[in-house]
C-alpha cells in the first residue's frame, strides 16, 4: 500500500513537471514598451510563465533595446520562481559576463547563489520529505562560496543580511554531509580518512553541531592507530565543548 502511494505520489510529480514544461504563449508583435508592460503585470499576478514568455520575446526582438538590461534581470527572478534553474544560471552567467560593473550586480550575485542553493534540493527529496544529508554537496559549495563572495564584495547591499542567513544554513548542510563522509570512513575503518575529514571540519565548520559531533569519531580513530596523544587532545576538546 505504502509502495502504491508513493507510485501515484510520483506519477503526480511527473505531470506537474511535464506541465511546467509545455508550449510558450505566441507574443504578438507590440511595441518593446507594451511587451514589457505586459511581462510586468504577468510578474505582478505570479504568473512566471507568462511572464517568461513576453520578456524573451522582448529579449530575442530587441536585444539592445532600452530594456535589455532590466530583461535580463526580470528573466532571472522569473526563470527562477518557475524552478528552471539552468536557464537562470544561464541567464545570470550571461549578465555577469556582459555587465560587470552594473549597479545590480550584488542582485546578481545573490540570485547566483539562490539558484546553487535550489540545486542542491533534489525535487523527489522534497516531495517525499526524505533527508538525504548524504548527497553530493557540489551545488552546496558552489552556493556557499557565490554568497560568501557577495558579503565579501558588497558588504552594504540590501542582499547580504539575507546572504549571511543562508551561509550559516549552508554551513550546516555541508558540515552534515562531511559528518556523514565520517561515520562512513569509520564503518570501513578507514580511520586515517576519519581523522583528516574531522580536521577539515574543524578547519571549516568549527561552531557547527555536525562537527562536534564529528570529534568522538576522531578520538576514535586516533586510538584506533594507537596515537593516543592526538587520542587525549581531541577528548580534551570535547569536554570542553560539554562544558559549555
Amino acid at each position: 500500500m505504502m509502495r502504491m502511494k508513493y507510485l501515484v505520489a510520483l506519477a503526480t510529480l511527473s505531470l506537474a513537471l511535464v506541465g511546467c514544461s509545455g508550449s510558450k504563449d505566441v507574443v504578438p508583435d507590440n511595441p518593446p514598451s507594451q511587451i514589457y508592460a505586459t511581462a510586468q503585470q504577468k510578474l505582478q499576478d505570479g504568473n512566471f510563465r507568462g511572464a517568461i514568455s513576453q520578456l524573451e520575446a522582448l529579449d530575442n526582438r530587441y536585444p539592445f533595446g532600452p530594456y535589455s538590461q532590466q530583461v535580463q534581470l526580470d528573466l532571472i527572478y522569473a526563470y527562477y520562481k518557475n524552478d528552471d534553474m539552468p536557464m537562470a544560471q544561464a541567464t545570470i552567467s550571461r549578465f555577469m559576463r556582459l555587465n560587470p560593473t552594473h549597479p545590480n550586480i550584488d542582485y546578481v550575485m545573490y540570485m547566483q547563489g539562490l539558484t546553487d542553493m535550489a540545486l542542491d534540493q533534489s525535487a523527489l527529496q522534497h516531495f517525499f520529505g526524505i533527508d538525504r544529508s548524504d548527497r553530493d554537496p557540489s551545488n552546496a559549495r558552489q552556493a556557499f562560496k557565490d554568497l560568501s563572495q557577495l558579503v565579501q564584495s558588497y558588504p552594504n547591499s540590501q542582499y547580504t543580511p539575507d546572504a549571511q542567513k543562508r551561509l550559516v544554513a549552508l554551513k550546516d548542510r555541508l558540515s552534515t554531509y562531511q559528518l556523514s563522509v565520517v561515520k562512513f570512513y569509520t564503518k570501513r575503518g578507514a580511520y586515517v580518512a576519519v581523522v583528516n575529514r574531522a580536521k577539515e571540519m574543524l578547519s571549516d565548520y568549527p561552531d557547527t553541531q555536525s562537527t562536534r559531533e564529528a570529534l568522538p569519531y576522531m578520538e576514535n580513530a586516533y586510538r584506533k592507530l594507537q596515537l593516543t596523544t592526538e587520542a587525549d587532545k581531541v577528548a580534551k576538546l570535547i569536554a570542553s565543548n560539554n562544558t559549555k
